[in-house]
């Protein structure tokens, strides 16, 4: 039994756990540098085009997100005139019913799965595995993890966070139960691995009746699925058969084939590090011998219309899965992307599961706050998702939901004793003379200083004590502005 992100605590929790995992900080932080450096390098190469792209690509994403239900219809016709039978899904529940009945029509206990975000997005295979079906994952890293009974942690390598000496470990411990067994003499070599991966999988490739897949890009115009991929599994998945079900998300649009062109120019660069991607699959419904002669495609909702909604966040869904955030976040590079506590992580899942979700679960409401701010995410997205300005708009949401609550948290507690004291003269003349008696006595007794001689605190009881495991606080000061302008005149000490 797989396990899921269901019943994950809040990311503050969870995200310390991670911290103490040095083998996992080691892992992730190897494994996003290699990426990062080989993105950054064919970025540089592309010198002053790379800008000009990333507009083109946002103006491209946005356009099909503006008249999106037009698009929608223009390709939900040109699929069904193809051969493809069309399903609409509200949520994940009818998706994932979707393709079940399509296994059982067919009298199937197993499918083989192209990589797919949102086949994970609804529980596909937790679904299916319920109903007796088994759902085998073909993409190197969903396999490995699939055979772990582990959990997704990045969208480009969900192993991101095993090493080679884990992956030898959990083929040798876990392949024979699942299929073909893994060489008794299988080293970690990762081609070695490669191979023992491609025996393991091709004969489930070979005996597939129904095959599952996710889609990159939906093209409205001439009704075309397209699914980038590195391994040749997928190009595996889509051809060999007899039935194929894709579930695309409705975002996935791109109203014309021409505007193609600047997203598999922008993604493979931003995803792997490549200047095209060595995988490019394309079906458009069904072709008499020629792949599946029967052919599914489920459109998903699945909150995408609420954050369509959402004026500012709905520039998330402009999102091509291409994982550049997550390379460059060091918040993601420190904690991993369990910690996040959904199928997306990183930044784009930090404002991707408020969207489609809404508020109110504390796990899905702390992902606002999984962030420095610092702007990395924005400036590495290839069409542009101002991911910071998302995050900051949800985390006015997340407290103003709370502001009606009878008892308020201690953050909100503390803001509306600051208001009483700032909103009256009086008041804060008070509070400046209590701090700078505090200041003086502390001044006296504390041990600690800033840079400059200044006196600092340390950790602060209660709510303060969280706050203060990992900033100096400094002790407040022994004369408050207002005294030291009164007593010096202006600043004019010598009264001239």
């Amino acid at each position: 039994m797989s396990r899921t992100f269901v019943g994950m605590p809040p990311f503050p929790t969870a995200a310390r756990e991670a911290l103490a995992d040095t083998q996992l900080r080691h892992n992730l932080a190897h494994a996003t540098g290699v990426i990062r450096a080989k993105r950054a390098a064919l970025v540089e190469e592309q010198g002053e085009v790379w800008e000009p792209l990333r507009l083109a690509g946002a103006a491209v994403k946005q356009r099909a997100l503006d008249d999106l239900a037009t698009h929608l219809l223009t390709l939900e016709e040109q699929l069904t005139s193809a051969g493809a039978t069309v399903h609409w899904a509200r949520d994940a529940a009818e998706a994932s019913q979707v393709v079940l009945d399509v296994a059982r029509a067919h009298d199937v206990d197993e499918v083989v799965k192209v990589k797919s975000m949102v086949t994970a997005e609804i529980g596909l295979n937790e679904h299916l595995e319920a109903h007796g079906v088994a759902a085998w994952e073909t993409d190197l890293a969903e396999l490995i993890v699939q055979l772990a009974g582990d959990l997704p942690s990045h969208i480009l390598v969900p192993a991101i966070h095993r090493n080679r000496a884990e992956v030898r470990e959990i083929f040798l411990r876990e392949m024979a139960s699942a299929g073909r067994p893994a060489p008794a003499d299988l080293t970690d070599e990762p081609a070695v691995l490669a191979a023992a991966a491609r025996e393991h999988l091709r004969e489930k490739f070979l005996r597939a009746k129904v095959g599952v897949s996710g889609a990159n890009f939906a093209i409205a115009e001439t009704g075309s699925l397209v699914v980038v991929e590195s391994e040749g599994n997928g190009r595996m998945c889509l051809t060999l058969p007899e039935v194929l079900v894709s579930v695309v998300g409705i975002e996935k649009v791109v109203p014309t084939w021409a505007e193609l062109d600047p997203l598999m120019r922008l993604l493979p660069r931003s995803s792997t590090g490549e200047r095209m991607n060595p995988y490019t699959s394309v079906w458009s419904g069904v072709r008499e011998g020629d792949g599946p002669q029967e052919v599914h495609v489920v459109l998903l909702d699945n909150g995408r219309t609420r954050a369509l909604a959402d004026q500012v966040g709905r520039q998330a869904l402009r999102c091509i899965r291409c994982s550049a955030c997550l390379n460059v976040c060091p918040v993601y590079e420190r904690t991993g992307g369990h910690a996040y506590g959904s199928v997306y992580p990183g930044p784009i899942g930090a404002i991707l599961n408020p969207l489609l979700h809404g508020q109110g679960d504390p796990q899905t409401d702390s992902l606002p706050y999984a962030s420095s701010l610092c702007g990395a995410c924005f400036e590495a997205c290839p069409v542009r998702i101002d991911i910071p300005e998302v995050l900051v708009h949800l985390r006015t949401q997340v407290v103003d939901a709370h502001r009606s609550d009878r008892v308020p948290k201690a953050e909100a507690a503390a803001m509306r004793a600051t208001a009483w004291a700032f909103s009256d003269a009086s008041r804060l003349g008070l509070v400046e003379r209590a701090a700078g008696l505090s200041g003086r006595v502390l001044g006296r007794l504390t041990r600690s200083t800033l840079p400059g001689g200044r006196a600092a605190l340390g950790r602060l009881p209660g709510p303060g004590a969280a706050w203060t495991t990992a900033r100096d606080l400094p002790a407040p000061p022994p004369e408050s502005f207002r005294a030291w302008w009164a007593r010096t005149d202006g600043g004019r000490e010598d009264g001239s």
